[in-house]
């Protein structure tokens, strides 16, 4: 059988296809952007076509690159912007809404009600999950309810939802497969994480009928071929998983307190906290890692909204510089003598605050503060919100207190980057040799399912450093640096009045 495995990395910003061999090295790559519609402040959405024709056109790309056919692959996995919901009529396969990405904060209202309403107990208790805008069960009750004539086509069973790997999923096959896989199932407010199903309580609670759900599977598994004349062969689709669960896997964080954190547009933190659900009283997701051979692994999350997108922000928003790589080497040359703070709130805040309504600040600015001094904010800002996080995961799980952080992501190629997270986390980060680990997770699973690849433990010895970044802060400078974040958050939190929103 060939080795040849190829991931779809759909995320946020740009969808990519990588080509891996069974040495897990990178041999071919697509990628290709598309647009973020921003339609009033707190709302974010992508059309689905523009996902779709990004994802059709950076497969052929990854297999051109590679010099491969699609005959000559073994299996394809796929991984996903989660709960970026998408509803489509079954008849055309047409959405009847853009997509409503997770970023998005425009079911504010829904999920105060719901809290009102006393829902949020029975909530966090089956799904793990706060009841918050991210999830994708408010965005399909609002689309339902906004888009003419949704919810009379969704109760006679017309309508399909799925997050972005289901759509996915659905058009490669030509319609003939709706499913998605556990992660992505648990990012939803309406799946019982510890039954493994969707629940009909909760369906019943945020108004969804359960006919717009996909069939759920273990994250590898057969999820059907890809239409021949979409790439010339059909292709075994054998994986699927949200990207920060891929990114678990990709990292090999097999075992109870591993931990990963990825840094792309937002900063997503998974402690592996065994087949044992582990609840939190810190405001963190208790959520499934990954389900494999019908056996759940179960983590520990902190979910930041804005991290790379904040470096995004500063170049094609504020213009204050070139290109992202530009951010470390401007944040070594920033004033020691200044302590600017961003608090990237920008569509809300996420772990372990929960804040909406929250927007963005900046403090400390000074007639000396310049280009030089927003880099490093925008930079120790991500630093500081994994510190959080992090401090988080310690009080809820004891196994978490010696715990060494894998990274992975675009933000992890910046050295000044990842020393400063060193110093400020007081604790050594990994950064592996092969950063593309969402999109080797999700081939790891397709290559596993396929018998292409090696189990876990065989994956795990394969697993290569590159670095680790060793803390080397003085201490004294950490616990101010801490403290002016923490007074900085707090005064952007918006239940202070006149300070946020």
């Amino acid at each position: 059988m060939s080795g040849y495995v190829l991931a779809i990395d759909q995320g946020t910003t740009s969808s990519r296809a990588i080509v891996f061999d069974d040495s897990f090295r990178v041999v071919g790559v697509g990628q290709e952007e598309f647009e973020q519609i921003l339609p009033r402040s707190g709302w974010v959405e992508h059309d689905p076509e523009a996902i779709w024709r990004s994802v059709v056109a950076t497969v052929k790309a990854a297999l051109a690159d590679a010099s491969l056919s699609a005959a000559d692959l073994a299996a394809l996995g796929i991984t996903n912007q989660r709960e970026t919901t998408i509803l489509w009529n079954r008849d055309t396969g047409e959405a009847i809404h853009n997509a409503i990405v997770w970023q998005d904060r425009r079911t504010a209202e829904i999920c105060r009600q719901l809290v009102s309403d006393g829902a949020e107990e029975i909530i966090q208790r089956k799904t793990g999950l706060v009841v918050d805008p991210y999830f994708a069960g408010t965005k399909i009750a609002w689309i339902l309810d906004n888009v003419d004539g949704a919810r009379a086509l969704a109760e006679r069973g017309k309508l399909a939802f799925g997050t972005v790997d289901s759509f996915l999923l659905w058009r490669l096959t030509g319609g003939r497969v709706h499913a998605t896989d556990t992660t992505n199932a648990a990012r939803t407010m309406l799946f019982d994480i510890d039954a493994n199903q969707w629940d009909e309580e909760l369906c019943r609670l945020l108004r969804v009928p359960a006919s717009l759900l996909p069939e759920v599977r273990d994250c590898a598994a057969a999820f059907g071929t890809t239409d021949p004349s979409l790439f010339g062969a059909p292709i075994s689709i054998c994986g699927m998983a949200g990207d920060q669960h891929a990114a678990t896997l990709g990292n090999a964080c097999f075992q109870p307190g591993m931990m990963k954190s990825t840094y792309g547009t937002g900063c997503f933190a998974v402690l592996n906290t065994g087949t044992e659900r582990a609840p939190s009283r810190n405001r963190l997701l208790s959520t499934v890692a990954y389900r494999l051979d019908g056996q759940t692994t179960y983590a520990l999350e902190g979910s930041i909204f804005i991290a790379g997108a904040a470096v995004q922000w500063l170049r094609d928003g504020l213009k204050l510089v070139e290109r992202a790589s530009d951010t470390g080497p401007m944040a070594d040359r920033a004033s020691d003598e200044q302590d600017v703070y961003l608090v990237p709130a920008f569509t809300g805040l996420g772990a372990p605050w929960w804040d909406a309504e929250a927007r963005g600040a900046i403090y400390g600015l000074t007639r000396n503060t310049g280009p030089n001094e927003f880099a490093r904010a925008a930079l120790e800002a991500v630093c500081f919100q994994t510190a959080d996080l992090l401090r988080a995961m310690r009080a809820d799980w004891p196994g978490a207190s010696d715990t060494k952080l894998r990274v992975d992501g675009g933000m992890v190629a910046s050295d000044w980057t990842m020393q400063r997270l060193a110093d400020i986390l007081n604790a050594p980060v990994d950064r592996p040799v092969v950063l593309e680990t969402t999109a080797l997770g999700a081939a790891w699973l397709a290559g596993r399912h396929c018998g292409a690849w090696p189990d876990m433990d065989r994956f795990a010895e394969r697993w290569r450093l590159d670095r680790t970044f060793e803390p080397g802060m003085d201490a004294a400078l950490r616990g101010r640096k801490l403290a002016g974040w923490e007074k900085a958050v707090r005064r952007t939190l918006s239940d202070l009045p006149g300070l946020a929103g």
